[in-house]
Order: structure tokens, then sequence, then C-alpha cells
């Protein structure tokens, strides 16, 4: 009997996620945007340096940047940006900022590649910087696959819904209302008993 063994690489693996949390948050990407994401998890994935990076100061300085190094320098901060907001909205919180912080600064960086003239792929970031907010739901979806908590608590998700209208952020806080008025409720029917 012969068996087929697939492999699953980590790029599959990244799809899957991808994919599954694209479902969750009811956001289809193009198949370029999911690609984009992908690679831009496995990228990232083994750079931890990138938690000690102030991202003002990063983006200041891709854009003071010459030549063909500020492109890519540009790229690199809307792609850290995008991964904060999107895999650690905590670190906002512990840093003393908004997440839209980062959103902003992402969506910026993106918008100066688009409207950059010199990079071959302009219509890509004009889109990423677009769609940025779908991409950011899309990654806190990811974090709560098979994860029975919330990534976001509710004040953070009330500020990235205002801030940004994410609708990841939104779904969060009226499945936290939710749940907090079940609890209400049974609380009132159990005193009343008594």
């Amino acid at each position: 009997m012969d068996k087929i063994v697939a492999a699953s690489t980590s790029t599959n693996q990244w799809q899957n996620l991808v994919t599954e949390a694209g479902h969750s948050c009811n956001v289809a990407l193009s198949e370029e945007l999911e690609s984009y994401l992908v690679f831009l998890l496995m990228r990232f994935v083994d750079s931890p340096q990138m938690a000690h990076k102030i991202m003002a100061t990063e983006f200041l300085t891709s854009i003071n940047q010459s030549g063909s190094l500020r492109p890519l320098a540009l790229r690199d901060v809307g792609d850290q940006c995008l991964l904060y907001s999107g895999l650690f909205p905590g670190r906002a919180v512990r840093r003393r900022v908004r997440v839209s912080y980062y959103v902003n600064i992402g969506k910026s960086a993106y918008f100066s590649l688009a409207n950059s003239g010199k990079f071959s792929d302009n219509r890509l970031f004009a889109t990423l910087a677009d769609k940025f907010v779908c991409l950011m739901d899309i990654l806190q979806s990811m974090r709560e696959i098979n994860n029975p908590l919330p990534v976001l608590d509710p004040i953070t998700a009330e500020e990235i819904w205002h801030d940004t209208g994410s609708n990841h952020a939104l779904k969060s806080l009226q499945n936290f209302t939710t749940k907090t008025g079940s609890l209400i409720c049974s609380l009132g029917l159990s005193s009343s008993k008594h």
C-alpha cells in the first residue's frame, strides 16, 4: 500500500492561518495581499530586535534616506507597524500609546512608498495602506484561533474601533458586552431568588 505524505511547509501553515482568520472576520483578501501577508509573517517570525524599535523614529529615518535604501526602510516600517497593531496590540498599551499610533505610521509608510514612483509595486503599497485596518483585523483574529481569550481588552477594543473603524475591535466589544450583559442578568436572577 502506497502512502502519499504531504509535508506541511511553514508557508502553507501561515497561509492556512491567514485564510482561516480572514474567514473568521469576514475579510476576503486578494491573492496578492494574502501572499504579501504570509511572506511578511515568515520574514519577521525570527526578528526579536523589532520589539525594541520606536516606529516614529524609524519612519522619520526612512523618509530621510536616499536612494534604494529609502523604499526598503519604508516597507519595513509599514510591515512592522502592521505586525505590532495586528499581533501585538498589547505592546502599544505597555508603551502608553494607542494602537492607532502604529496604524497611522504604517499607513503613512505604505502611502509614501505608493506615491514615490520609484518602487515597482506602487499599486500594491497603495492597497496595503488602504487595507491596513483589514489586515490588522486578520492578524488579530489569527491570535484568537484556538484561543479562548480575546486579544483585545474592552478599553483597547473601544479605542481601536473609535480610531480606525476596525470591524474586529467592534466584534470584540460586542462579544464583551454580550458576555457582561449575560453575567449581569444571571447575577440579577440569582440575587432575586434570595
